[in-house]
């Protein structure tokens, strides 16, 4: 038998799975996970003057502050991009799980009623 908490989670994932596949939303959605992994790349980057002045000669001589900037949107766009669709899989996979377990529980019920 199913949970209430589990029919609601069929019924909410029946109507907005495919609304939460759409890349658009995941993208909006996923952007302050991603930037969590890009702000960092940013502080160390930055930082490094302080503790390493060689790295830092380096980095102002050979590096081009919009070759960083597209570098960390596409980290940023990439884990945003990943995490929401990891994430869209794993309820669709639960969905799934739960839809079959449904059925199972509905053909055990007929077949109960058969025998009788």
């Amino acid at each position: 038998m199913l949970t209430e908490t589990q029919k609601a989670f069929l019924k909410y994932w029946e109507e907005n799975r495919l609304r939460e596949k759409k890349i658009n939303k995941q993208l909006l959605l996923g952007l302050p996970i991603g930037m969590l992994f890009a702000i960092p790349v940013l502080i160390i980057l930055f930082s490094g003057k302080f503790w390493y002045q060689r790295a830092n000669m380096e980095a102002n001589s050979q590096s081009s502050p919009v070759v960083l900037i597209i570098a960390i949107i596409c980290i940023a766009v990439f884990v945003a991009l990943f995490y929401k669709r990891h994430q869209w899989d794993q309820r669709e996979q639960h969905y799934l799980e739960l839809k079959a377990q449904e059925q199972e529980q509905e053909e055990a019920a007929r077949q109960q009623g058969n025998e009788q």
